[in-house]
C-alpha cells in the first residue's frame, strides 16, 4: 500500500539500524526520521506562549546534520525527513521511539488523518533537568497505519486543514 499510493517519501523498505537509531519499515508501522531544521524554545526575548498569537521571537532556529542540544526541561519543534501522503482510508497515531523515551525525550505528533498530505511538523520534549542530544537524519517516532473498512466520511483534505501540504516546521495556526 505505501508504494502503490506514494505514501512516504523516501520509503526504506526495511529497517535501517547500523549504528544510527533505526528507521524505515517495522512490524506494523514505519520508523521516521527527524531531519536537520529545528526550532528550539528560549527564553532569551521573554516571549509568552500562546497559541492564539504565537511569538516566533520565542524559538531559535538550528539547521545542523551534527546532533542538536535540547536544553532541560525545554522543547523543539523539527520535521520529518519523510513527505507522508495518506490515502482515504487510512489514518495514522505516532508514538516516540523507545530509545528516546528511556532518556526523557518525549515525541508528540498529533494523528494524520485521510488525505492529509505533507512533511510531519514533530514536537519533542526534553522532560529531564540535562541536555539531550538529538540526531538528525535517524529515527525519532514510529507511525502506525489503521486502515478502515470504508472512506471516511469528511477527510482533512475535504475540510482544507490548515497544516495540509506543509513543507517546513509549521507553528501554531488559528
Amino acid at each position: 500500500m505505501a508504494l502503490e499510493h506514494r505514501m512516504i517519501e523516501p520509503f526504506e523498505d526495511r529497517q535501517i539500524r547500523n549504528g544510527v537509531i533505526s528507521y524505515g519499515v517495522s512490524s506494523y508501522g514505519y520508523d521516521i526520521r527527524v531531519s536537520n531544521e529545528f526550532k528550539v524554545f528560549t527564553n532569551v526575548h521573554s516571549a509568552i506562549v500562546d497559541p492564539k498569537r504565537f511569538d516566533k521571537a520565542s524559538m531559535v532556529d538550528i539547521v545542523s546534520d551534527d546532533p542538536i542540544l535540547i536544553p532541560p526541561n525545554s522543547f523543539a519543534l523539527a520535521r520529518t525527513v519523510e513527505y507522508f501522503r495518506i490515502p482515504r482510508r487510512v489514518l495514522t497515531i505516532c508514538v516516540g521511539k523507545s530509545t528516546y523515551a528511556r532518556c526523557g525525550i518525549v515525541v508528540n505528533v498529533t494523528p494524520f488523518e485521510p488525505e492529509w498530505e505533507g512533511y510531519v511538523t514533530l514536537e519533542i520534549s526534553n522532560t529531564t533537568p540535562l541536555p539531550a542530544r538529538i540526531y538528525p537524519n535517524e529515527g525519532i517516532a514510529q507511525v502506525l497505519f489503521f486502515e478502515a473498512d470504508e472512506e471516511c466520511e469528511v477527510s482533512y483534505a475535504d475540510k482544507k486543514g490548515k497544516y495540509q501540504h506543509q513543507q517546513n516546521i509549521e507553528l501554531p495556526k488559528v
